[in-house]
């Protein structure tokens, strides 16, 4: 990979600097923001994360001019910003307190505050779909499948999904590790409450398990999200698994992350080489794979609408360099770019700059990814037949 990874926090944050790329996610219990490698230019500055929007860059300078006239008349500065930024039109652009971009700079390293479980939408409820081992949920009994009904007493059968996860880890609340928050849940039929305290958590980016008991057996990458370090994981995973074992890479519900750590990823199955390009207010750069990946050991790269950003930038670039076959649904189309600018009294906004394009030359933003094999129901079972049709086990 040209460059080297590094990310710099909110108050390293300068105007005209260098810029450190970082594409985003969603808002989900794990997900992160992350960084691309820095341009040659020295210093620290600003970011720039990966978002889908198709509209035109808003001037750095207005929504910063309007962050110091509200702070001159002692009006909020953030309100200020979000007003910009929302005529604007760019349905991505966001604006963050100090505390909020700390809490994304704190997920770069695969933390980050909560009680530990997943959710996801069943037709009208909210439903529990992890729990993760060893955290507040777990500790209080909940478990995968549970339905979740209120918050702090408060219904949330209408709530989209993502506001939901916000809700849990306290976002925009204030609420920090140790704060409480009453889950109302339902279990076949009986209903309970649970008060549960936020801590501190770490994600476990990616798992790595057999497909079955044959020494040739295919392995399955699943990586949550492009967390530091989730590349060499996938590297690792790569390299240990058994000869001749085909890798079946999971990229769903995958919502993002550092790009830098995708790059690394994909390394693991290319021998250098194009991994994306992207352009930013029309300066054009790209990002390349280190040499010396596994290109010989089959590769099935299961994807759904919950893939994102980084990781469809991975998916594009296995795609086109020919590398894997992917199966599932259509990803999501999260491929634009964003800098951050800070702004008086610590709030950070974020605003689209640019795009970036798989090594064909597609454009993803707004578009996603399509896989080779559409498959709805049973995808992982469909991957799985076509990795051992492609000799990689089973």
């Amino acid at each position: 990979m040209s460059g080297s990874a590094q990310r710099f926090g909110p108050r390293g944050l300068r105007r005209g600097a260098a810029l450190t790329w970082v594409f985003g996610c969603a808002l989900a219990t794990a997900a992160a923001t992350g960084s691309l490698p820095q341009e040659p230019e020295p210093g620290p500055g600003p970011q720039t994360r990966a978002v889908s929007s198709t509209v035109a860059p808003v001037d750095h300078e207005e929504i910063e001019d309007a962050a110091a006239e509200a702070e001159a008349d002692g009006k909020s500065v953030k309100a200020a910003a979000e007003e910009v930024v929302s005529r604007s039109g760019d349905r991505w652009g966001a604006v963050y307190d100090e505390r909020e971009y700390e809490e994304f700079e704190q997920a770069l390293d695969g933390t980050y505050t909560g009680v530990g479980l997943s959710a996801r939408r069943t037709g009208r409820d909210v439903t529990v779909s992890r729990v993760q081992p060893g955290g507040p949920a777990d500790r209080a009994g909940i478990r995968a499948g549970d339905l979740l009904r209120t918050l702090d007493g408060r219904a949330i059968g209408g709530r989209p999904v993502a506001e939901v996860v916000a809700l849990l880890r306290g976002d925009g609340t204030g609420a920090a590790e140790g704060s409480r928050v009453e889950l109302g849940l339902v279990r076949k039929g009986r209903s309970w409450t649970e008060t549960l305290e936020r801590a501190r958590l770490t994600t476990e980016a990616v798992t790595v398990r057999r497909l079955g008991d044959e020494p040739s057996s295919a392995v399955l990458v699943k990586v949550a999200a492009f967390t530091k370090g989730a590349g060499a994981d996938v590297r690792d995973a790569v390299r240990d698994a058994p000869d001749g074992a085909g890798i079946l890479l999971d990229l769903r519900a995958n919502s993002g992350g550092l790009v830098a750590e995708a790059v690394v990823a994909a390394s693991a199955f290319l021998d250098g080489g194009l991994v994306a390009t992207y352009d930013v207010r029309g300066d054009q750069h790209a990002l390349y794979a280190d040499p010396g990946g596994d290109t010989d050991r089959p590769v099935v790269v299961l994807v759904d609408g919950g893939t994102m950003s980084a990781a469809e930038l991975l998916t594009g670039a296995l795609q086109d360099r020919g590398r894997a076959v992917t199966v599932g649904s259509p990803t999501f189309g999260k491929g634009s770019v964003q800098m951050p600018s800070r702004l008086p009294g610590g709030s950070v906004a974020e605003l689209t700059v640019g795009h970036y394009r798989t090594p064909g030359g597609r454009s993803v933003d707004g578009k996603g990814i399509t896989p080779d094999l559409v498959v709805g129901e049973r995808a992982q079972q469909r991957a799985e037949t076509v990795l051992s049709g492609l000799g990689g086990g089973s």
